[in-house]
């Protein structure tokens, strides 16, 4: 199977990073079909709602389900299971929603499809807005894969919702602007720096496949890789060896750039847009987290899935919403009209795990 590579620096000046989607399919089951149609926009973000959904869902733990934005209102929602956590979310200035399900019997869902319905073309992760786990099969998925999934998911009850999806989880080598190693392309998501060492992410699955990264085909190295996590994870770190000291932005392809100062996990309802080398810069709606997809070369968890656009040879590039940098595309089942169904693996884990920040 080729895989879908691709990680990109504005090739000119080596100045700025592209990010995009990788034209994959991802997965989901089942009965509901997917409208021509985009779903609506998502709700931007703010530095307080951000900080606000990562500090609260620390603080109630298994109290919560989870967190969205409100796309009439706008509002942090904060899913809760008992009043004493609602009157927590509200001495926040966040909106609380009581719930049925709490955090643990969501995640015992997906233990059980994880250990009786692992199978390749599918993906699993947690909607807040629903309180339910939002599965999606791709048409790579047999018949007889698809009455198992659904025998599992029976025994759930409605815990669990699926949906089947068109395209399949692919892994394609696009020709383009982009940046080349072990004769793949791939899109680079950010630039990041250690003290005065500058670097750039991409995905795992890019990384893996050379320790050599080109800004032209078979053109001279600028950077070298120094770190790769794939499957599980889906990240990968390379630092510049060419002397070049590229900005902190992200190529917009209208001839101007967006800064990126600061890094956020994505809230689900939030608008996000996706820059990259075959399909340019999309834009999307987060709909669901904690997000585990099957690929053919193995699993990988807890990554976001967005409606934004994506196609073959955009794996590796950059999820972002304004300033604030979100994730590294992962993968895709494609898209039917507007609507995709991209996955990316938040940027945060990917800083942490290698001690780097963006700038």
């Amino acid at each position: 199977m080729r895989r879908t590579l691709r990680a990109r620096i504005c090739l000119p000046a080596l100045l700025a990073l592209t990010a995009v989607g990788l034209g994959s399919a991802t997965a989901g089951a089942a009965d509901h079909p997917v409208p021509a149609a985009g779903p609506a926009p998502g709700v931007a973000a703010t530095a307080v709602q951000y900080a606000q959904h990562s500090s609260l869902e620390r603080a109630l733990g298994d109290r919560t389900a989870g967190s969205y934005l409100d796309a009439a209102s706008g509002e942090l929602v904060v899913t809760v299971t008992d009043a004493e956590a609602a009157e927590q979310v509200r001495a926040t200035g966040a909106r609380a929603e009581l719930v049925s399900r709490s955090a643990a019997q969501l995640r015992s869902a997906i233990d059980t499809l994880q250990a009786k319905a692992r199978i390749t073309g599918t993906s699993w992760g947690i909607d807040p807005r629903t309180n339910q786990v939002a599965v999606e099969a791709d048409s790579s998925v047999s018949a007889r894969d698809m009455l198992r999934l659904k025998t599992v998911a029976a025994a759930l009850g409605d815990r669990v919702r699926i949906t089947r999806v068109p395209g399949v989880f692919t892994a394609e080598v696009a020709g383009g602007d982009a940046i080349y190693g072990g004769g793949y392309r791939c899109s680079a998501a950010f630039n990041v720096s250690k003290g005065t060492t500058r670097y750039f992410l991409t995905a795992g699955h890019c990384t893996n496949s050379a320790s050599s990264w080109s800004a032209t085909s078979g053109g001279p190295s600028i950077g070298t890789r120094e770190g790769t996590s794939f499957p599980t994870n889906d990240y990968g770190i390379v630092r510049y060896t060419d002397g070049s000291a590229p900005a902190g932005n992200v190529n917009l392809y209208n001839g101007s750039y967006q800064d990126i100062s600061s890094a956020a996990d994505a809230i689900v309802g939030q608008s996000l847009r996706k820059s990259g080398s075959t399909t340019k810069v999309t834009s999307g709606t987060v709909t669901a987290v904690n997000v585990t997809v099957n690929y053919s070369d193995g699993p990988v968890y807890n990554l976001v899935r967005t409606t934004a656009c994506s196609a073959g040879g955009d794996s590796g590039g950059a999820h972002f919403a304004g300033s604030t940098a979100l994730g590294i595309h992962s993968g895709s089942s494609g898209c039917t009209g507007t609507s995709g169904s991209a996955l990316h693996q938040p940027v945060r884990e990917a800083l942490s795990a290698y001690g780097v920040a963006v700038y």
